[in-house]
Formats: structure tokens, sequence, C-alpha cells
């Protein structure tokens, strides 16, 4: 015997079925992300992605069931993409980045679902897209921008929209390439079904009797009416395919409009040192001596090679990030072979040291050094890591790792991220700070005509995290108009040109120079200029649709509440 209650709340076996195959769709979602970003340079399985994590979270039943999916695909991308921060601390930080992180795309999937219905859906659901990536980047504790679509896309088609609206503009176009292909889909398929003749439906035979004796002015309507349903098909189809379509053209045609190489106000020669590191691991700091030792000792090695005409002599060097982990404003010894460095090379060294504060806190910095003359300019970092170099809420974070207490006490700067070697102002994102928005913004306001990203990776091992981060570092020079230098302490230094290009790179874990002559330019981009704009923009456009598609779930669940009250009614009468 079945208790009424139970046969209400079984759950049929094609239900369980479409939740599966759901489920699954939204996990290739995810892992289609996942292969679109680098070292692998299948940027188009993006727009990919977005179709069919778009597709499966529209059809989801409830906006429970968007978040549920989205979450899913989060997962799918994420865990895959951010293995490098468990490398050497264990799992569980790993797998916990990873699932805050796909939260956002759970909410992104919420979001879906609920303005997947409004007209001109495919739009809406790409700037819903922008807006989750803005919030994630954003909060908690700064934000946490790695994973966007934009990184993955270097090598791709969209690159160039990066001048026009930076990142954000980047995925959009992405994202919107991936709606549009979704509606695509959808309408063919749609067509198709509407079209397909059913069992009865060809052939003289499957006519009735009824329907042949039909009038020439019963017929003329139901012929109009499925002309017009043709119409609005057809026309529903080239949208969908302009809408596939637009972005990427775009990208393809802006390509032609980013600068030369070599165009520029004047050109400078700039060296990028890559010292190495004795050993990779979280005791990077425990071989402090030895990584300035090896920094110094490329340097001057590169100083001979002038010396003996194989190379032009720079004229500004840059370290990477952490080549002097002993203060050199408090250490002499550190100072000395500093000093004796830029002596050599007969050229200023931007050197990324840190610090230590009159409070025993620190400053991860980049400060120019000027041979006998010393520091000069300097940059403190101003976006710090959590979980790295600081640990937020430290007495609550203790109790689940032992890790805890090795996080450091850094504090962030609060400069404009421009210093001035040589007469060149040059703006520095170290870092982590290369993956905001923000950070080479504030150093193009500042007059910045050349940009560098200082960065240690010796700590993630021989992961997809350098790579990772060079991407980025390729979307900001195109994003600014700027070359860029890469400098890394074990790998991968670069030189990157302002369109996005990467004529010079160093191979990981060895001892390397790269030398270039790169122009300095005066000139911004729509992007500098704009700034934030794209995503104010797309979150002001995505909460109005939110609010829209809110009104209209509320109304029809009304109407349909007064239609079933209607019917009782009739029922009982």
């Amino acid at each position: 015997m079945t208790m009424p209650g139970l046969a209400r709340t079984r759950v049929a076996p094609e239900q369980l079925r479409g939740v599966a195959v759901r489920a699954a769709a939204a996990l290739v979602a995810g892992l289609l992300l996942f292969g679109s970003f680098p070292p692998r340079p299948f940027w188009f399985l993006a727009p990919v992605g977005i179709a069919v994590l778009t597709a499966t979270v529209r059809g989801a039943g409830s906006l429970r069931g968007g978040f549920g999916y989205g979450m899913l695909a989060g997962l799918g991308f994420f865990v895959p993409l951010l293995p490098w921060t468990g490398i050497y601390v264990g799992p569980a930080p790993w797998l916990a980045l990873s699932t805050v992180c796909a939260v956002y795309i759970g909410l992104f999937g919420l979001l879906a679902n609920l303005i997947g219905r409004l007209p001109g859906w495919p739009l809406w659901v790409a700037l819903a897209w922008v807006t989750t990536e803005w919030a994630r980047s954003s909060f908690p504790f700064g934000g946490f921008p790695w994973g966007r679509l934009a990184f993955g896309q270097a090598d791709g088609w969209f690159l160039s929209l990066a001048a026009v609206g930076g990142a954000p503009l980047i995925g959009f176009a992405v994202a919107l390439t991936g709606t549009g292909l979704a509606a695509l889909v959808e309408r063919l398929a749609t067509t198709r079904a509407a079209g397909a003749p059913g069992p009865d439906d060809s052939g003289d035979e499957a006519k009735t009797a009824a329907g042949e004796r039909n009038s020439a002015d019963e017929s003329a309507p139901s012929g109009s009416a499925r002309s017009r349903s043709g119409l609005a098909s057809k026309t529903g189809i080239i949208a969908a395919a302009a809408t596939l379509a637009i972005m990427p053209v775009a990208g393809v045609i802006l390509r032609s409009a980013l600068p030369a190489p070599e165009d520029g106000d004047r050109t400078i020669t700039v060296a990028a040192i890559q010292g190495s590191v004795p050993r990779l691991g979280l005791d990077f700091n425990a071989q402090r001596r030895a990584v300035l030792d090896n920094h110094v000792r490329r340097t001057e090695q590169l100083a001979d090679d002038v010396a003996a005409g194989r190379v032009r002599r720079p004229d500004v060097v840059i370290w990477p990030e952490n080549s002097s982990d002993i203060d050199p404003l408090r250490n002499a010894d550190a100072a000395a072979v500093i000093t004796r460095a830029s002596e050599a090379i007969h050229a200023p060294i931007l050197v990324g040291a840190v610090l230590v504060n009159g409070d025993r806190t620190t400053t991860n910095s980049v400060m120019v050094w000027n041979g006998a003359e010393g520091p000069a300019d300097r940059h403190d970092k101003k976006i710090i890591q959590p979980f790295g170099e600081y640990l937020p809420m430290r007495s609550f974070f203790r109790l689940f790792s032992e890790y805890a207490d090795r996080a450091g006490y850094f504090v962030p700067g609060n400069g404009n991220g421009v210093v001035r070697a040589d007469g060149v102002d040059i703006g520095v994102a170290t870092c982590y700070e290369v993956a905001f928005d923000r950070a080479f913004r504030d150093s193009m306001r500042a007059g910045a005509q050349l940009l560098t990203v200082p960065t240690n990776n010796a700590t993630f091992g021989d992961s997809e995290m350098t790579y990772q981060q060079l991407a980025m570092s390729r979307v900001r020079a195109v994003e600014h108009g700027r070359a860029l230098v890469v400098a890394a302490t074990s790998g991968v230094s670069a030189i990157v040109t302002a369109d996005g290009a990467v004529p010079q790179q160093t191979d990981l874990f060895v001892p390397a120079a790269l030398v270039a002559d790169l122009p300095l330019r005066s000139s911004t981009t729509l992007a500098t200029r704009i700034g934030a704009a794209p995503e104010w923009v797309s979150a002001i456009l995505t909460a109005a649709a939110v609010v829209v598609a809110w009104s209209r779930r509320r109304r029809s669940r009304s109407v349909y509440a007064t239609d079933q009250g209607f019917s009782v009614g009739q029922s009982v009468g």
C-alpha cells in the first residue's frame, strides 16, 4: 500500500534523466571554459562553454535549479583552473577557493534563468555574466578576478576589444557570442520542430475528408498565419546569427587599429632579468640571499655581454618581485651587491624588495636603485593577496589550517603605481595586482609611458599559473596601449608589445635576460579614458533587467492563480 503523500512526491524517471543530463551539460560547460585558458590555445572554447551553460540554466525549471547548474559549471571550471593554489598547502584551500568562485557562476545561472525569458535575452544574459565577474572581482576580501573570461582570450579574435572597453568588454563579447550561439541553436531547433511533418501529416493518405473540403476562404487565413510564423522564425534566426557574429567580427576589424609594436614617442632599451631560484616552494624566503645573488650574477653577465658588443646597453633594468627579500634599506650587504650590479650595467635597476616597516609590518615594494646614489622612487604593492601576504580574520582561519600563520603581515601601499627611472615613467603592477583593472588605471592616470609586471611565481611550482598571469599582462598591454615587461624570478619572463604579441619570453627555471627596444607612449586608449564605466553600465542594466523579469514573473503567477481560482469556482458551480 502506498501512502498518498509519498505518491505525490515521487519523481518520474524522465525527470531524473533530465536532471542528470543538465548536470552533465553544466559540468561540460565548465570544462570548456577551463579548456579556453592558457597554456592551451583553444580560446574559441569559451563562447561554446557559455552557450552550453546558458542553454542549461535557462531550461532549468526554477531559480534554484539555475543556481545549482551554474554552481556545477563553476566547479567544472575553477577546480581544474586553480590547483596551483594548493600545491604546497594541500587541497583544502584550493577546493575552498574554487567553491567560493563557483558560487558566482551559480549566481549567474540564477540570473540567466530569471532574465533569460525577456525579449533580447542574449544581451541581458551576457550583461549578467559581466556583472557577476565584477562581483567576484570585488568581494570578499577585495575579490578574486582570476578566471575572468578576458584572461583566456590573449590569443583570440576578441583581444583587440580590450583597447575599447578593457577586460569587461572582452568578457561581454565572449559571453554575447555564447548566448548568441545558444539562441541560434534554439531557434533552429524550434523551427525544425515546427516544420517537421507529424506521423499523420505526410502524403495524400494523411489528409482528412474535412481537410479536403476546406474552402478557399477558410484556407487563406491559415496560410497567412503560417506565412507570418515563418517570417518571424526567419527573422529570429537572422537576429541570433547576427548576435553570434557581431563581436568576433568587431574584434577582427579592430585588430588593425592597434598600435604597431614600434610606434611611440621615442624608444628606450629595457632588460628583464630572470635570476631563477635554487628550489621551488614556500621556503622561498629561506633562500633569499641565494635569490638576490642569482639576480646580481645574471645582471653582471648581461653587463659582460654589453661590454663585448653582443647586446645593446639597457637604459633600464627590471628585476622581479622578491628578487631581494633582504631589505636593502636595512641591510648593508644587500645594498652593496645591488649597487654593484647597477654600476656594472650602467643603468638604474627596478628591484623587487621586501621592506620592513617601523611597526614590524612589511611592504612588497619595487624601488628604483641608481647605482651609488642608491634608492629613489618606489611602488609599494597596493593590492595585496589575502591568505598569502596577509591573513584576514587570522584567529578564525588558523582553526582550519596549520599553514595559516605562514601568511605574511604585509600592508598595502597608497601610491599611484608609477616609478621614474632614467627620466621614464613606468607603471608597476606587482604580480597579483595585474589581475585587477584598477591597478594600471592609477598608473595610466599618473602618466605611465611603459608598464611592467614584476612577479614571483616560484611559490607556485611548475603549474599553469605563470601562463595564466602572462595572458593577463597581454590583455593589459592592449587595454592601455603600452609595451609591457614581465620579469619573473623563475619564469615565465616576457616582452609584450602594445598589440598583445610576445616577441620574447623565457623558459621556466633558467637564468635569463631579455633585452628589447620598446616605444614610450603618451597617448591613451578609450579603455583607459572610460575606466570602470563598462562594469557600472553592465551592473545597472542587469539590475534593470532583473526588476522587469521579476515583475513579469509575479504578474504571470498572479494571472495563473486567478485562472485556477476561476476554474475551481466554475467546477463547484
